[in-house]
């Protein structure tokens, strides 16, 4: 190992720097499937040991490679996903090895297993042989499909995840004008399904070991990415769930209910070829409504009509064809300037959340990044050369992110990881009890103690991106006080899955899409009471001095307080975190924007799609030019954004419960999608390789025939795979077709992969006919990997995997009633987390329990929570 880090590495590892999980052994074994999660797991402190065989990690041969030289040491891919981390290599087929194994678990905290169903059991080395010689293990397995139920023997891969959990039937291309879909689903590229069950194996995994420093065991977790990515997909089971609508995919654009149609394209190009997305967010009412692009027009003298007195009239400009006709001219605009011209900036300085449809490796020359430490420059001894990666996932002035160290050469710390883990591993104590100290574990209704029974959060969250983290740490018992009011309601109280007329009857009965009902409330829109599922609801009017003194006296006993608001607003009220840790010092403090708080855009405003675009997501989803992107058709960083803050907010929980001391932590969405697009920076830096769309085909993990194709029945698709010459000639024999495997441009991988297009061709011919899920369980019985593009219908009435894994869970809300929303996909063996949380329920109605916190939290009387009525505080 190069002597100039060795020190460094450990030194860190010993425990010496201010991180989240300092001193934390982790033990991984796995591949694609379990990479991402331990990438975190040493961004966030931990010793993370990759675990390889004699010949490597699979994934050491994932393109694209260092200056295009095909070796185990020079894959970016596996630098990407293993960077920060330690390789020891161990023959697990091996006595020995299995021993070494053994002696490396008896002091780990964490092991994450992602090898074949049965792999670690028969050599030995499964979570009840370890548990028995290290009580406090945190065993993490990740499978594709669990490790039972009806589809767990399936072949999976990235594509077939994101055909299966419904993510690739949302993303694509606008119909042709009759309706048809003339192109197919296009599948977010660069390994999508495995990030988004990394993130949630992470959540899971600081959650357990919130309990286990709770005075719990360790215990072992279960995820499947297949339950994980159909998790992932936004409103389409909400939609479907209470109004029986599916949705239409559209370009670069949310999808859409069927009984709203297609809407105004939002991508706009501009002269010199680029792309653009120039959100209209007054349609929604997010932004600066019918003032932000008129001003923006008026620049360039392109308003045309719009400052016609007509045009005053509300209810003219509410209409479909004034709100087309504002689109237009914006699209206009853009196909006048050149990309560089940053329409997207003038936009932003008038209020509106427009972003530009960069490449990814674009962000490197961006300032804002490097300012935030979203970006790292890291050497890497193999090639002796800097290279970018991907850098902190949020900023924090407190806590250090790890983003140093390179991925390991294979078996680079060989000795050096024996030598230092055969030292006592740092055992942490809980050092600061939560706000709810004394008071007896709460048992869930899994009857089973939560792990988070003694947390209380302040919950200022604002959409999705915000509101859906205070879910997750709901779910593990946590206290979770979401405040609203009337004059600034949560947009997501108005969004798609309303409840309809008659209730769930009504939709019982139902046999076609129901309209969407008229809204009559604020409490009867399915996806918010989804998102905020388990919280107490309290209506406090925070443009009052007295509503902001109520936080201010809730803090001083809670653990932690979210937000969600546009940068500088928390300042502006007199609560950012140097006045609340005033009031409590130890108190969390975590916000999350598109931009994040601090650096070159601190005042810029944004949300999943505008996060999307500037990062680079959307850029990679889509056909190969001479198309445009497709994007990703939902607010995809929303989710992430929501995963990344409960995480962000779990992982400063673990270090305030062993050290004492708060933090305050600024997130961005756009960070974490620039640390989801993988090698793509990485690529630019070693090799000078800009982007460039490959559709549904799969260039770095190679495979052909590789991409989705039409079958019976209108709008649908199949997503087929063969990575080996095995499946390649078990798919073969199972479609009947013999003359292939005889065929000299299919001879093998190499000969398939240069003749693709025919490939595709015959293969989209032969299965046109054929029913979906036959020919998916044909193929999966020869060992194929195939799967449906399943809509939320499928998964939720036929998918039999989902149902064996208990996906939906049954909770009611005290307006809408009892209706089924999607769960936590992690089992936690002690310590389950419950979506419905401590209260088992959705999510609260306005102000539903602000009597319940103003007098059993803070001891008011009646007749001051009347006078707060009157004052129009609560």
């Amino acid at each position: 190992m190069n002597e100039q880090n060795t020190q460094p590495v450990a030194n860190r590892f010993a425990g010496e720097e201010n991180t989240y999980l300092r001193g934390i052994r982790v033990l991984e074994v796995g591949d694609e499937k379990i990479e991402y999660c331990g990438k975190t797991l040493a961004g966030l402190g931990a010793d993370v040991v990759k675990v390889e065989p004699p010949a490597g990690e699979a994934t050491r041969g994932y393109g694209p490679f260092y200056h295009d030289i095909p070796d185990a040491n020079r894959s970016l891919h596996f630098w990407h996903y293993n960077a920060g981390k330690r390789s020891v290599v161990l023959d697990l087929d091996s006595p020995a090895g299995q021993a070494d194994f053994r002696k490396l678990a008896e002091v780990a905290d964490i092991i994450l297993d992602a090898r074949p169903k049965g792999y670690m059991d028969a050599r030995g080395i499964g979570y009840e042989t370890l548990k028995q010689s290290n009580a406090g293990l945190i065993y993490t397995r990740v499978s594709p499909f669990g490790d039972d139920g009806p589809w767990s023997d399936f072949e999976a891969s990235d594509l077939i995840h994101l055909a299966l959990s419904g993510i690739a039937l949302h993303c694509g291309y606008d119909p042709h004008p009759s309706g048809h879909y003339d192109t197919p689903p296009v599948a977010p590229q660069m390994w999508q399904t495995y990030q988004i069950a990394g993130e949630m194996t992470v959540m899971s995994i600081l959650g357990a070991l919130g309990y286990r420093l709770r005075g719990g065991s360790g215990q072992k977790l279960d995820i499947a990415v297949h339950e994980a990515a159909s998790m992932n997909t936004e409103q389409d089971v909400a939609s479907w769930v209470f109004l029986r609508q599916p949705l239409l995919r559209q370009t670069c654009r949310h999808s859409i209910p069927v009984t709203i149609g297609l809407n105004e394209p939002q991508l706009a190009i501009t002269k010199d070829g680029r792309y653009q997305l120039p959100y209209q967010t007054y349609l929604f009412g997010f932004t600066k409504g019918w003032d932000g692009p008129v001003a923006v027009l008026k620049q360039f003298g392109m308003q045309e009509d719009l400052e016609d007195e007509k045009y005053q009239s509300m209810a003219v400009r509410e209409k479909v064809e004034t709100q087309r006709h504002v689109a237009r001219l914006v699209r206009n605009l853009s196909n006048r300037l050149l990309f560089k011209d940053n329409l997207w900036l003038i936009g932003q300085k008038e209020g509106l959340t427009w972003a530009p449809v960069r490449l990814p490796e674009e962000n490197i020359a961006d300032q804002h990044w490097w300012e935030r430490e979203a970006l790292s420059n890291i050497h890497v001894p193999e090639v002796d050369e800097t290279l970018v990666f991907s850098g902190s996932k949020w900023r924090s002035e407190q806590v250090k992110w790890c983003s140093e160290h390179p991925a390991p050469s294979l078996g680079e710390h060989q000795d050096a990881v024996f030598a230092d883990w055969k030292a006592s591993r740092v055992v942490h104590h809980l050092v600061h009890r939560g706000s709810r100290t004394g008071q007896p574990a709460v048992v869930s209704k899994l009857g089973k103690p939560f792990a988070l029974s003694d947390v209380r959060i302040i919950d200022l969250s604002w959409m999705l991106a915000s509101a859906g983290a205070g879910r997750y740490l709901a779910a593990m018992g946590a206290e979770v006080i979401k405040v609203e009011h009337e004059t600034r309601l949560d947009g997501m109280r108005f969004g798609r899955g309303m409840c309809p007329e008659g209730g769930r009857a009504a939709r019982e009965r139902a046999t076609e899409p129901m309209p969407n009902p008229k809204v009559t409330s604020h409490n009867q829109c399915g996806v918010f009471m989804e998102f905020n599922a388990g919280k107490l609801g309290i209506s406090l009017n925070l443009k009052k001095e007295r509503a902001r003194k109520i936080i201010e006296e809730l803090v001083r006993d809670a653990d932690m307080i979210v937000e969600g608001f546009s940068p500088g607003t928390m300042d502006r009220m007199g609560l950012g975190y140097e006045r609340l840790k005033e009031i409590n010092p130890r108190i969390i403090y975590v916000q999350q924007s598109a931009f994040g708080k601090a650096g070159l855009y601190g005042d810029t405003r944004g949300f999943g799609p505008t996060a999307q675009a500037i990062s680079g997501l959307s850029e990679m989803s889509g056909l190969p030019a001479p198309y445009p992107p497709a994007g990703i058709g939902y607010s995809y960083l929303d989710w992430f954004g929501a995963y990344n803050m409960a995480n962000a907010m779990l992982a400063a929980l673990y270090r305030r419960d062993i050290t004492g001391e708060g933090c305050h932590i600024d997130a961005s969405q756009v960070e974490t999608g620039l640390y989801l697009t993988g090698t793509t920076m990485l690529d630019y830096s070693a090799n000078g390789r800009h982007w460039s769309r490959y559709g549904n085909r799969s260039p770095y993990k190679k495979a052909a025939p590789h991409g989705i194709y039409r079958v019976r029945g209108e709008d649908r698709w199949m997503a087929i795979a063969a990575f080996t010459q095995d499946q390649w000639l078990s798919l073969v024999e199972a479609l009947g077709q013999p003359e292939w495997a005889k065929d000299s441009r299919f001879a093998d991988l190499e000969a398939r992969l240069a003749h693709q297009d025919e490939l595709d061709a015959l293969l989209g011919e032969a299965i046109a006919q054929d029913s979906g899920y036959e020919l998916m369980q044909r193929l999966q019985r020869a060992g194929v990997p195939a799967g449906v593009c399943q809509t939320a219908e499928d998964r939720l009435e036929t998918d039999p995997q989902l149902a064996h894994r208990g996906w939906m869970t049954e909770l009611t809300q005290s307006e809408i009633g009892t209706w089924p929303i999607k769960g936590h996909p992690v089992a936690m063996s002690e310590s389950p987390a419950y979506i419905g949380g401590r209260y088992d329920r959705g999510g609260p109605s306005l102000g539903e329990d602000t009597r319940y916190v103003l007098s059993e939290m803070l001891g008011y009387d009646d007749a001051s929570i009347a006078a707060l009525s009157d004052d129009g505080v609560i």
